[in-house]
């Protein structure tokens, strides 16, 4: 007897160091995982959109006098390219002088963008010549100094007008140059915002007439190689608030249409010297729910007209159509036909990419190239003699060329095995010959020759873009690998009854010391690396995929005789049904995210399955609950209800009343979940959803709650209707909005703790936020949505009493001493694995159901105009994220009351969702793309970066939910088995 008593004290002690040695190794892979996925996500930025900024390069100033003096640059934010050239409904042309200006005086055509098509990207890209990476999105907004050369840089002077957010980017730290701004406070939703383009207008109108009295602004503004930009920011915001096809949008395009005939008649009134060059664009356009920033074309579509000094007039469409040079890549442009109605078929037309504006203005005014630019010179809008062409060409060439050889030097300089760039390795006997040709005028040949060095030297650059890729994308990949390996050791170990089945009692599994050798060995490959990065001047973050990867896979050997045991466990012991079952178990998992994986470009993959479902699973229900129990019935109708959601459109058409409507529709479905709380005392089939014990703090609760979704609803048509007839919103409306939504929010905290009152208070609490952020069908989708997840909850609990209608709740527990569970979990167990799928399926829905999030232009700025009107971006985005978080924060709701239900461990649950969504992240990582139609480029990044954030916000989604959710209480089998005996 005393030695068993020692024995159980020693076992004890044993059981207790291992939960606390277990603890402590949740906290560092919780913290590993973000850190991991954090880094990771960065990685497609190096692997596929290194930054093309290099320093160190001198500019290549051109051999030939210039055809003008100054240039105009007219930038129409936000125009898309068809609204600028189609006609009204009565046949007129909105922009009657730039039409003008095409058919007799200069140069046409549409300006390809890429994405993002954000407005400091765009700016960029037509001002600086390059394509940022996709991460300046995160500097739209930000007033920072110039970080890269420009035309304005390389110009005498430049004077700059127009929006906050876009003129200190590129003027703020020019010293040579004179520009100003409106305030913030002018970029108001609820308003026309054309003013703001005449404000600039206005703005540049002043300092011309202030010159006349000012000989020395006089002077500055008659030197030559000045730049004028105006930022016209009026059809951007007109766009957004109220949609390009709106009559607003639609008249702030004649607008600009003025605006530019008012610059030209100024200028040219007041120089009259006929060298001035004129060029009118836009940054981006805007798609028809008012938003940007994905490859769609009706963003990347803007419109280009160059006209004046040293710009060529029109020729008919059929002059050398066939032959003449086209300057845009064929994976960048939509290469469609003109548009009859756009009236315009019988002029030529020259499409270009945007980065091709910023050389097209610097060889106007003989400026040198901006030095990262990687724009080509489009020939058909220059008026050159043949000479000065092949100059402009070659110092285009050039400056492109100076590009490759610093990349390529400085790649030399730091790598042990250089592989240099083959085709360019006698660049130089191509300049000779280039020089040549020119001193003999064999024009022809040296631009033949020029265009060709051009293009090899922009191929190059493309090489040492991809110069890490194959190392990068195998230590990323093993780096998944590991800890996806990682997270399956910690949930055997810490979740399942597998350790006690396959140790002896007395063996301390975890709290063996690992093996020295190993982490020794670890050490050592990781100083290695550090040490060859070190040496080739690597960015930090490769330090960090080589360090995350090591120290993984350090980890997993160190696990060699678990693994080794698990194995014995499986196939030494000849129980071929565990293997199988597991095989069965994982095949069918993979099938289901691999669905998942496919419905982010078909969304109408949710429709077939909740339609399947909706059948099956009611039929699989009559074994465990007869029909009389109308649970099947209820869950095959929300299926098929939600199935409706993923067919209809991803841009959200306008529905005011439908959203009024749908708080009616959320108010029924809280009554009714508040009549079963009620009146299912008995229901041998609701007793583990419904604690009667549990009572509300406060008792008029629901009633409270009903009253703010319908409040919330009035406030949706009164808003809108404000807003839409008088153009502005009432500071009382945004006040009520702001308090109905903080309030009902609080509320589910008071509710009853069992799990029905509960998550019918959740349901009820989030509606008025949501219906306040909602525009059309989304408000129908937040009662689908809640329906289905009811759904689920009554399946599991319908298969619980199935299962386990007499036995004990303790018989839950387990005697495994080492498994971290909270009082009264069980240990996971294979089946167990539909749960966290099921949460995959549902979250992911939550993404498809009210549009496209996997887009990154699926924000619907509108919906926030029920808050705030005057632009002020980050409070805008994070109503737009919290909006798009609601539907999330059911999902986990109904997740963590599902857990509670089945007594399994939440957080080895959610281990399970993360390993399932880093499958899907690895097929996102072979996805992303920088090739193709930018449309399948800027989805795919934001594919796989969606994915691969969802470790971090699904974490702090479950933070979050806890707060409603930890008090939940479900009623044990032992209570359910007295209660129906």
């Amino acid at each position: 007897m005393q030695e068993q008593g020692i024995l159980g004290r020693k076992q004890s002690a044993t059981r207790n160091k291992a939960r606390k040695w277990l603890k402590r190794r949740e906290i560092w892979l919780v913290a590993l995982g973000i850190s991991l996925h954090a880094v990771y996500m960065l990685s497609i930025f190096d692997i596929y959109f290194k930054s093309p900024i290099v320093h160190g390069m001198e500019p290549v100033s051109p051999r030939f006098n210039p055809p003008a003096k100054r240039l105009v640059l007219l930038v129409a934010d936000g125009l898309r390219a068809d609204k600028f050239f189609e006609p009204d409904s009565d046949g007129n042309y909105r922009a009657p002088f730039l039409r003008s200006v095409i058919k007799g005086h200069g140069r046409w055509g549409v300006s390809h963008a890429r994405p993002p098509t954000e407005s400091r990207p765009g700016h960029v890209a037509i001002i600086a010549g390059f394509y940022e990476d996709p991460s300046a999105v995160t500097k739209g907004w930000k007033a920072n100094p110039v970080e890269f050369d420009s035309v304005f840089n390389k110009s005498r002077h430049t004077f700059s007008y127009g929006s906050p957010d876009i003129v200190p980017i590129f003027c703020g730290a020019l010293p040579h140059s004179t520009w100003n701004t409106y305030p913030h406070e002018y970029e108001d939703f609820a308003t026309d915002a054309s003013f703001l383009d005449e404000w600039s207008f206005d703005q540049f109108e002043s300092i011309l007439n202030r010159s006349k009295d000012d000989p020395k602004l006089k002077k500055l503004i008659q030197q030559d190689q000045i730049v004028i930009f105006l930022h016209l920011l009026g059809c951007d915001s007109n766009g957004h608030a109220h949609r390009p096809y709106s009559s607003i949008y639609l008249n702030n395009v004649k607008v600009v249409d003025r605006i530019a005939e008012g610059v030209y008649n100024l200028l040219e009134n007041y120089f009259k010297d006929n060298q001035t060059a004129y060029i009118f664009t836009a940054d981006h356009g805007m798609s028809d729910k008012g938003s940007h920033g994905d490859g769609h074309w009706s963003v990347t579509d803007t419109p280009l007209v160059a006209w004046g000094a040293g710009v060529k007039y029109p020729r008919p469409a059929s002059h050398n159509q066939e032959n003449h040079e086209r300057f845009v890549d064929e994976h960048d442009m939509h290469d469609t036909p003109t548009p009859t109605d756009w009236g315009l078929s019988n002029i030529e037309r020259v499409d270009v990419n945007q980065a091709d504006i910023a050389p097209l203005m610097s060889t106007l005014i003989g400026l040198p190239c901006p030095v990262n630019s990687v724009g080509s010179l489009p020939l058909d809008y220059i008026d050159l003699d043949k000479g000065n062409e092949v100059e402009a060409v070659l110092a285009n060439t050039k400056q492109i060329l100076n590009q490759f050889l610093r990349k390529s030097q400085l790649k030399h300089a730091s790598s042990f095995r250089f592989k240099p760039f083959e085709p360019l390795a006698h660049y130089t006997s191509i300049l000779d010959d280039i020089e040549s040709h020119i001193s003999t005028k064999d024009y022809e040949h040296a631009m033949k020759l020029s265009k060709t060095l051009r293009s090899l030297a922009l191929d190059g650059l493309h090489y040492f873009q991809t110069y890490d890729w194959f190392m990068l994308m195998s230590v990323i990949i093993l780096g998944y690998i590991g800890w996806m390996l990682c997270l399956i050791l910690h949930v055997v170990q810490s979740y399942t009854s597998l350790p006690g089945k396959i140790f002896r009692k007395e063996e301390a599994v975890f709290t063996k010391e690992r093996p020295s050798k190993v982490y020794l060995c670890g050490s050592l490959i990781m100083a290695s690396i550090f040490i060859v990065l070190y040496l080739e001047h690597s960015p930090p973050l490769y330090h960090a995929y080589f360090a995350m990867t090591v120290f993984l896979w350090t980890n997993i050997v160190s696990e060699y005789s678990f693994m080794r045991a698990l194995w014995r466990y499986f196939i030494q012991t000849k129980k071929s049904y565990h293997a199988l079952e597991l095989s069965a178990t994982c095949l069918v998992s993979i099938i289901v995210l691999e669905f998942l994986v496919r419905s982010f470009t078909e969304r109408s993959i949710y429709t077939w399955c909740f339609l399947v479902v909706g059948v099956i699973s009611p039929l699989y229900l009559i074994k465990s609950g007869p029909w009389k129990s109308r649970i099947p019935i209820f869950l095959w109708s929300a299926c098929w209800f939600l199935s409706v959601f993923t067919l209809m459109p991803a841009e959200i058409p306008d529905n005011t009343v439908l959203v009024s409507i749908s708080g009616l529709v959320i108010v029924v479905i809280g009554g009714v979940s508040k009549y079963l709380d009620m009146h299912t005392k008995d229901n041998k089939y609701w007793l583990y959803l419904i604690n009667h014990d549990s009572k509300p703090k406060f008792s008029m609760l629901f009633y409270l709650q009903a009253l703010l979704v319908g409040l919330s609803s009035v406030l949706v048509y009164l808003s809108t209707s404000h807003r839409t007839e008088k153009r502005e919103l009432l500071a009382l409306h945004q006040m009520m909005n702001w308090s109905i939504a903080g309030l009902s929010m609080v509320l589910p905290l008071f509710s009853a703790t069992d799990l029905l009152s509960r998550l019918t208070s959740i349901f009820l609490g989030f509606a008025p936020p949501f219906l306040l952020l909602s525009i059309g069908y989304e408000a129908v989708f937040y009662g689908a949505l809640g329906l289905a997840l009811f759904g689920w909850i009554l399946f599991e609990n319908a298969l619980l009493y199935a299962n386990k209608p007499n036995k004990s709740y303790s018989s839950f527990e387990s005697d495994n001493g080492n498994i971290l569970l909270e009082e009264g979990d069980r240990c996971l167990q294979l089946s167990d694995m539909r749960i966290p799928v099921v949460f995959l399926v549902f979250f992911n829905i939550a993404f498809f159901g009210t549009g496209n999030f996997a887009s990154i232009a699926s924000f619907e700025i509108s919906s926030v105009y029920r808050f705030i009107t005057i632009f002020s971006p980050f409070l805008m985005a994070a109503l737009l994220v919290f909006k798009l978080f609601i539907p999330f924060l059911l999902v986990i709701c109904a997740f963590s009351a599902i857990t509670r239900l089945v007594r399994v461990p939440r957080s080895g649950c959610y281990y399970l969702v993360i390993l399932c969504s880093d499958v899907m992240t690895i097929h996102f990582f072979f996805l992303v793309k920088n090739t193709g139609s930018w449309m399948e480029i800027g989805n795919s990044i934001s594919h796989f970066g969606i994915v691969s954030a969802q470790v971090v916000f699904v974490l702090l989604l479950f933070a979050l939910t806890n707060i409603y959710t930890k008090d939940i209480q479900t009623r044990s089998s032992k209570q359910v088995s007295q209660k129906t005996m």
